[in-house]
């Protein structure tokens, strides 16, 4: 039995439990050390991959309420979706962009063929959507919206690599621009006629999802071992 009529509260409660993990594995991503320009190069071909498929899922999970007739939550949620897929569009060619000034080759963050653990943190989100109620995408979008970088990291970053400000443009925008897409977040949650089930469903999103990107931060902060030659010495 829940303890609140919120559902925004309810959750936002939930994930002050496990958010800690998140914060840990941000801030080992994100240490200040001589590996920090080689890790953020990392950040930024992961989270292409991840950004890459927003719109996609959120255009998908409003075609399926669009199927769901009768259905109370799925018209005010294909709504919702149809207009934050517009807000997020492109936001994948931000990534590009920092990624070109920070010289990493043309087409890199492109290829095809994410790893296992990208595929499984939005994999997930699909499977949701197509076998469950499109509601428990509003999880997933709740970590990722509600983990937005803090004010300050992109001068921080420009500062602690040597790279030029305009590397940081995607960090710099979406400190600003979460926060009150959270916000929006949070009224449609309350507003939705969520039942037990679909309340259940958005909480279980939620959670594998801040498992899921903890462990994608995890594995962008563990830096590559430097090569070396026959000698043994670092080349």
């Amino acid at each position: 039995m829940r303890v609140t009529s919120s559902a925004a509260a309810g959750l936002r409660l939930e994930l002050s439990l496990v958010q800690p993990v998140l914060w840990g594995a941000a801030a080992g991503m994100w240490r200040s050390d001589s590996g920090l320009s080689d890790r953020y190069r990392r950040y930024l071909r992961t989270m292409h991959q991840v950004i890459r498929a927003s719109v996609p899922l959120m255009e998908r999970a409003a075609q399926r309420c669009e199927a769901l007739p009768g259905d109370p939550v799925a018209v005010p949620l294909a709504r919702y979706l149809r207009a934050h897929a517009e807000e997020e569009r492109g936001h994948d060619d931000w990534l590009l962009a920092d990624a070109a000034v920070t010289g990493m080759p043309p087409g890199e963050l492109t290829r095809p063929g994410p790893p296992a653990h990208v595929a499984a943190l939005v994999g997930a989100q699909y499977y949701w959507i197509e076998h469950g109620h499109p509601v428990a995408l509003l999880g997933y979008i709740a970590v990722l919206e509600g983990n937005a970088p803090a004010p300050g990291l992109a001068d921080r970053l420009a500062h602690e690599t040597g790279l030029p400000r305009t590397a940081f443009d995607t960090v710099r925008l979406h400190a600003g621009l979460d926060g009150g897409h959270s916000g929006d977040l949070d009224r449609l949650l309350d507003e939705l006629p969520l039942d037990d089930a679909q309340r259940t469903a958005v909480s279980v999103s939620a959670l594998y999802t801040v498992a899921a990107l903890a462990e994608l931060f995890d594995r962008i902060a563990e830096a590559p071992a430097a090569p070396h030659s026959p000698s043994g010495e670092p080349r």
